[in-house]
């Protein structure tokens, strides 16, 4: 893939955007006006600042009438540090669902929430009810930090854990926009009560280190323009990607000492997955190891290369903008050097780390104080009552009665913590009263390590379908690796309506990305702990040509495979040539299979609910339920 940088930045002008952020007076208006029009929806340039304040202004094209206004809507994102939700937030949310959006809440793969279908009469009432209840939308999307993420297992008797949620809440804190208007538009003004500062925080926002302060300013770290672009910040554990690390566009790593003390931090950065079809010059990006900085100098370090990126990135082109391609075009070591002016002195050497696994937490564990966790799979993040799968209603039910505080996980699940032994029988009894398992082991295992994205019908960037078609594509996957001898495999599968990447596709092992209605951009051989880039296969895939594309393929990997290797390992290995070789000679194994459509029967909702809810629960896949089920009716029929 070519990677060639655009022309000289100091050559063109400042995007559009630009602009818009330059006269917004620190984000205040168009949007500050605006709201107290009685409109559908904002202007172009209300829409880009209201990003800023969380929100993107959205249209259902399920809803499309010809020749009528667009069906707008907005969206709202909560920004929860850690993935850290407490109860008086979550009853909050799933209020606000029913109330003013579409009766669902969808967990992100940043550790927050979405609310959909909001009007814009009802926004502010919305936002205010957020802010008012421990909660913030402030920064959740726009060019600014975002969400900070860290591993979201509570284990107390690890303290690189706590060191992670700990430092994710402060550097959140740190980075925050420091404008008032966010408070001034959603509350009138008022700030809404919240726990005091960190002092440490406090100072290192004020403290210049070689220009990393923009002084007489509203942004004294972001300035008049704040970010190029998004800014993406995680912070982790040795061993533990559950956080995806290397798609960050900063990651720091805790270091403790051999009794457990904070000694410092690793820093990862450039990382990012974000491209557009047809444009080379756009590409995903690993985070690169750039050093080692002293606990004390972790603040600092952060405003350094934050610095580094408001200073340097590219603000004429957007596609251009992110820290990836400044530290692709300038090398590591000139971006480790501006670092270092800004900081004040030379980063450290990179610690040795261990190689790092990816951990779901799923399912009933022990956190180390003799207390419990829970962790709930939510397919693809959608939190809804359907049939009789009531996943709201047993969510909203647990957090009334055991008041517990949430954990958002990166792969949109969801965790309970602090939970006495004795209270374990009754939220069972809760979660099986309304259909919810919490045995990971009864989770189809393509279904548990999958990913998508909203996409259609709200997404504005979506080209074709992704949370609604991953059901039935992952049917199709499974039933295709039953029929060639590989039931017991499964593999990271994620999948995307658009290359934007928010469901980390080019980390997966089977990376699905929207490139035309009804077809993907099909990608393959990244690393089941997403620690390598997977790599475009082909370019676009029809959904209905999938079974007999990939056939081939797995078949390979059958015969092929090394002891115990994984696909995505299998396909870096052996590589993309040796592929196409054996795929380009392969022959169906049986004249059925040779068909390149497939026979589908639709189900009613509430037959599939049920269906999957069997199958669950006694581990078989849905098609093989259906197979036994049909014939013993054609049986008894004869």
């Amino acid at each position: 893939m070519v990677k060639s940088a655009p022309s000289p930045i100091a050559s063109r002008k400042p995007s559009k955007v630009e602009g818009i952020k330059e006269n917004s007076n620190f984000l205040r208006e168009p949007v500050a006006s605006e709201i107290l029009e009685e409109t559908t929806h904002f202007t172009e340039n209300a829409v880009q600042l209201l990003k800023f304040h969380g929100s993107y202004q959205q249209d259902n094209r399920d809803n499309r009438t010809k020749g009528q206004e667009k069906d707008y809507q907005f969206m709202l994102r909560t920004k929860n540090p850690g993935g850290l939700v407490p109860p008086q937030l979550y009853l909050a949310l799933d209020k606000i669902a029913d109330e003013y959006g579409n009766h669902t809440l969808r967990a992100t793969t940043r550790q927050g929430f979405q609310l959909h279908g909001i009007l814009k009469k009802n926004l502010k009432t919305s936002i205010a009810t957020i802010v008012n209840n421990l909660g913030s939308t402030l920064g959740a999307c726009g060019d600014i930090n975002r969400n900070v993420m860290a591993p979201p297992a509570p284990f107390k008797n690890r303290p690189e854990y706590q060191y992670a949620w700990e430092y994710a809440q402060n550097i959140a804190d740190l980075l925050t926009a420091q404008s008032g208007a966010y408070y001034e538009i959603w509350l009138d003004g008022e700030k809404a009560i919240s726990g005091e500062e960190n002092p440490e925080v406090k100072a290192a926002r004020q403290r210049n280190g070689n220009g990393t302060i923009i002084h007489d300013n509203e942004e004294p770290i972001y300035g008049t323009h704040y970010m190029p672009r998004k800014f993406k910040i995680c912070v982790t554990v040795p061993g533990d990607n559950s956080v995806d690390l290397y798609s960050q566009d900063l990651t720091l790593v805790v270091i403790t000492n051999k009794k457990g003390q904070l000694e410092g931090f690793n820093i990862f950065a450039g990382g990012g997955l974000g491209r557009t079809h047809g444009k080379e010059e756009t590409f995903a990006r690993l985070a690169d190891p750039i050093g080692y900085v002293a606990k004390d100098n972790v603040y600092d370090i952060v405003k350094a290369i934050v610095a580094t990126q408001r200073d340097y990135g590219d603000r004429t082109d957007r596609r251009h903008a992110r820290l990836k391609y400044l530290i692709n075009d300038w090398g590591v070591d000139k971006f480790r050097t501006q670092v270092e002016e800004y900081f004040g002195k030379p980063v450290e050497a990179f610690k040795p780390l261990p190689e790092f696994k990816y951990h779901d937490f799923l399912g009933w564990n022990e956190q180390g104080d003799g207390k419990l966790f829970l962790g709930i799979s939510i397919d693809n993040g959608r939190i809804k009552d359907e049939g009789s799968f009531q996943l709201k209603t047993a969510l909203r039910e647990i957090v009334e009665q055991f008041n517990f505080s949430i954990r958002l996980t990166p792969n949109h699940n969801l965790i309970f913590y602090d939970i006495e032994p004795d209270s374990k029988q009754a939220i069972q009894d809760i979660l099986s009263r309304h259909g919810v398992g919490d045995d990971p082991s009864k989770i189809e295992p393509l279904v548990r390590y999958a990913m998508a994205c909203p996409a259609l019908p709200t997404c504005g960037l979506a080209i074709t379908e992704s949370e609604r078609a991953i059901p039935g594509i992952l049917e199709r996957v499974r039933a295709l690796l039953d029929k060639i001898g590989l039931q017991n495999e499964h593999f990271v599968v994620r999948m995307t309506g658009c290359p934007n990447g928010c469901a980390r596709p080019y980390l997966a092992e089977l990376g699905f990305v929207g490139s035309a209605p009804e077809s993907y951009q099909l990608w393959l051989g990244g690393s089941p702990n997403q620690t390598r880039l997977a790599q475009p296969y082909t370019e676009k895939l029809h959904h209905n040509d999938l079974d007999s594309f990939l056939e081939p393929i797995f078949v390979y990997f059958k015969k092929s495979r090394k002891s115990k290797e994984s696909f995505g390992d299998f396909c870096d290995r052996v590589g993309f040539d040796a592929i196409r070789e054996f795929t380009a000679t392969y022959e169906p194994q049986t004249a059925n299979s040779a068909s390149k459509s497939r026979h589908r029967v639709n189900l009613k909702a509430e037959v599939y609910t049920k269906l999957k809810e069997v199958a669950q629960n006694q581990g078989k896949p849905m098609t093989e339920l259906v197979s036994e089920a049909l014939e013993a009716y054609f049986q008894n029929l004869s």
